[in-house]
């Protein structure tokens, strides 16, 4: 007797394993460095450290002031929430809170041990093109012996000395300054 198997499997389909991404993916980095001088004299001579690193949280408010200045509604006016960040109205501040950061705070998160300065001459520097060059934006304060004494735990910058929006904070651990040195903080970002 004969076994009639007339039977089969047949797959009438195509399987394609295609990754397709499609989106521009843009990075904000950050550099930051603390030069430490002794006493009241910014020169190779009297640097004694320098602390470096990198990282921070770009905040809502600051996103916020970024974009509607884009869209031509910032302004001049000194600590309003548009203002810009420009030489006489940038700022950055320092603090000793260690409260971890998150894009909906507003200021630094220390109760009183916080302080802002404003931009040394010519800061922020930026130069304007179409060059990779164009795409860095530079801020630095100088904290004299008389600023910010206390332990440096956390930075901002800022669009005004008190009130305004904070565009980023980072939170590290930078030293303890006193009052026998002044100390140069700069703040580096790129956008690519």
């Amino acid at each position: 007797m004969g076994i009639d198997r007339d039977g089969g499997t047949a797959h009438d389909g195509t399987r394609v394993g295609v990754g397709i991404h499609d989106a521009d993916a843009a990075r904000w980095t950050v550099a930051w460095t603390v030069e430490k001088y002794h006493g009241d004299v910014i020169a190779p001579a009297f640097l004694y450290e320098t602390v470096a690193g990198e990282g921070n949280i770009l905040l809502n408010g600051g996103i916020s002031c970024l974009f509607q200045s884009l869209i031509g509604n910032g302004t001049a006016t000194a600590a309003q929430t548009l203002t810009y960040f420009n030489n006489g109205n940038a700022y950055l501040g320092v603090g000793d809170s260690t409260t971890a950061a998150a894009a909906t705070q507003t200021d630094l998160q220390a109760s009183t041990n916080k302080t802002r300065k404003a931009m040394d001459a010519t800061y922020p520097q930026h130069t304007d093109g179409t060059t990779s060059g164009a795409a860095t934006i530079t801020f630095k304060s100088t904290f004299a012996t008389t600023d910010a004494n206390y332990s440096w735990q956390e930075w901002g910058i800022f669009n005004g000395s008190s009130g305004g929006r904070m565009l980023n904070r980072k939170v590290t651990d930078m030293g303890s300054k006193t009052s026998v040195g002044q100390w140069v903080l700069t703040v580096t970002i790129t956008l690519s």
